[in-house]
């Protein structure tokens, strides 16, 4: 069964991937509810708008990465920096790839009729994508820091913010859906 065919209440999918709004998209409160047809095209446009965001940030992320190996101080980075830079070149080399997946698999499959197997992919794809963007970031942040900052105070300050990122882009988010459950468990009984 395709997402088109299934009703337009909350699936388990809408809450692990793209997360679905209880309450706040279009068919909500006193509004007529959404179709299938449009709550897939309304996820679609959602996810348009998340990759919009994310590949901007990648790209300009990904365009100094690159352009940091013909700065004439590169040439002075130690092994471990090299390896730190190699990795998070390649980091941010996959983190463009996932982000930019969406559009490519949308363009291939374009009036095929799949509009809901391609969603899921890039639902899918945006998560890892975002993973592999808040590694890219970290190791970033990690070789400059170690570059400007004396001793372990640089991987301190890094494993930080990449706790921020996680607690950001990931606790609060289940966190949330979490308590919409539960709330939407207490207004069922």
């Amino acid at each position: 069964m395709t997402m088109t065919d299934r009703s337009a209440g909350s699936t388990e999918e809408d809450v692990a991937c793209c997360a679905y709004h209880r309450g706040h998209g279009p068919g909500s409160g006193a509004d007529a509810p959404e179709s299938p047809r449009e709550r897939v095209n309304r996820r679609w446009n959602e996810v348009l708008q998340e990759t919009r965001v994310t590949q901007t940030g990648v790209q300009i992320l990904f365009g100094f990465l690159l352009s940091v190996a013909f700065a004439p101080l590169f040439r002075e980075l130690g092994t471990v920096d090299r390896v730190i830079y190699v990795i998070t070149v390649v980091l941010g080399a996959s983190a463009t790839g996932s982000l930019i997946a969406p559009v490519s698999i949308h363009r291939f499959l374009s009036g095929q009729r799949m509009k809901d197997e391609v969603l899921e992919a890039a639902c899918r794809l945006m998560m890892c994508g975002m993973v592999l963007l808040a590694l890219t970031i970290g190791c970033t942040l990690l070789l400059i820091l170690r570059f400007v900052v004396p001793g372990v105070l640089a991987e301190a300050l890094v494993a930080g913010v990449m706790l921020w990122f996680g607690l950001c882009w990931y606790v609060l988010p289940f966190r949330l859906r979490r308590r919409a459950a539960r709330r939407s468990g207490t207004d069922a009984a």
